[in-house]
């Protein structure tokens, strides 16, 4: 699976790019703040409907216009798939593939798989649980239309009770309603929780692997995921936290609460490891990724590095550019030193400054 090309108009700070890629090792490289993380973030975004920096529709058109466009043409087993995605401020997507419009952005997820890996990307070592929910939710949606189903459909019944527990506070006699919605979220949590349970296990046995290799075979790392409650126990604990529930005005138990925790040598590295060690479980976790799409989708990801590599050592870097192998790779980066002096294959390489990308080669 490759990206072959992409079409920016008025986004971000590209009121108009059209860029072909190599099959195999893309540089994009420039001063910061140039828009090189912006044409990563449009890959990703015509692969998952999402940016991978949380940013809204309104925040990614360029601010002189009302609308954006992203149009790419991925190749799967050399059959040419054309997406376009038209972005609206305050309105949903238009997603077209082939020409054709879509009537849900769930249907586009799957369509094309991308591993993206960047510097914030500690955060779902360092951060709250909700990142690490967020990573977990963006592969599986990749790689299971049941979950997207799923995890769609919970999110809808979450908005609404969290609504209606708000208007029980003006309207008591509401809370009859409370069972409609619970039976319902019961439903879907519960294979939200059976899902992640699985995709622990099957990135879990990865992981290990590709840490102990980081780690000389000093470290052994464990993923452990931690449902907020588990599927026996989940219809009994909905009915005896209503009450608590109206007097939060929201939804107190179930998945959206899950965690996910990595100890390394039994010790959770996110409260007790080093940056060395917090850095190390990322990049094992991001070649587990790929390693899970190919096992899955019996094909390669396309990759996305953005400007990791100033943030790993030598032998760090080294590792993930061997990793590489075949895969499709597109790297930002503020310099070329790094491949020349490792003398690293690049196939096509581009200067990016001002918003403008000019192709080397």
């Amino acid at each position: 699976m490759i990206i072959k090309s992409l079409e920016l108009t008025n986004y971000r700070n590209y009121e108009h790019l059209s860029i072909s890629f190599d099959k195999g090792t893309n540089i994009l490289y420039g001063d910061n703040a140039q828009g090189k993380t912006n044409i990563l973030e449009a890959i990703f975004l015509s692969s998952t409907t999402k940016s991978h920096k949380g940013s809204k529709d309104r925040e990614i058109i360029n601010f002189k216009y009302e609308e954006a466009h992203i149009k790419s043409i991925i190749e799967k087993d050399e059959i040419e798939t054309k997406i376009d995605l038209h972005l609206r401020p305050s309105k949903s997507k238009v997603i077209a593939i082939d020409g054709n419009k879509i009537k849900k952005a769930a249907e586009l997820l799957g369509l094309s798989n991308v591993v993206l890996f960047s510097p914030e990307d500690l955060n779902i070592i360092k951060s709250g649980p909700g990142e690490r929910r967020r990573f977990a939710d963006i592969e599986l949606c990749q790689l299971d239309n049941f979950y997207l189903y799923n995890l769609s459909n919970y999110n809808k019944i979450i908005n609404q009770r969290n609504k209606l527990l708000k208007d029980i506070y003006f309207n008591p006699d509401l809370k009859e309603t409370l069972g409609i919605w619970d039976s319902q979220l019961v439903s879907y949590g519960s294979k939200i929780i059976e899902r992640r349970k699985s995709f622990t296990e099957q990135i879990g046995e990865i992981l290990a692997e590709y840490h102990s290799k980081l780690s000389g075979g000093r470290e052994k790392i464990e993923i452990i995921y931690e449902p907020n409650v588990s599927i026996d126990e989940y219809d009994s604990l909905m009915a005896s936290s209503r009450n608590k529930d109206i007097s939060a005005k929201m939804t107190t138990i179930g998945p959206h609460r899950d965690d996910f925790v990595f100890l390394v040598n039994g010790i959770d590295v996110r409260k007790y490891g080093s940056q060395g060690q917090q850095r190390t479980v990322a990049l094992a976790l991001k070649l587990s990724e790929i390693e899970l799409v190919k096992k899955i989708v019996k094909d390669n990801p396309i990759l996305l590095l953005d400007d990791v590599l100033s943030e790993l050592d030598s032998n760090r870097q080294n590792y993930l550019l061997d990793c590489i192998g075949d895969i499709q790779t597109i790297i930002t980066c503020t310099g070329l030193d790094d491949f020349v002096n490792n003398n690293f294959k690049i196939d096509r390489t581009f200067n990016v400054k001002n918003g403008e990308v000019i192709c080397q080669n």
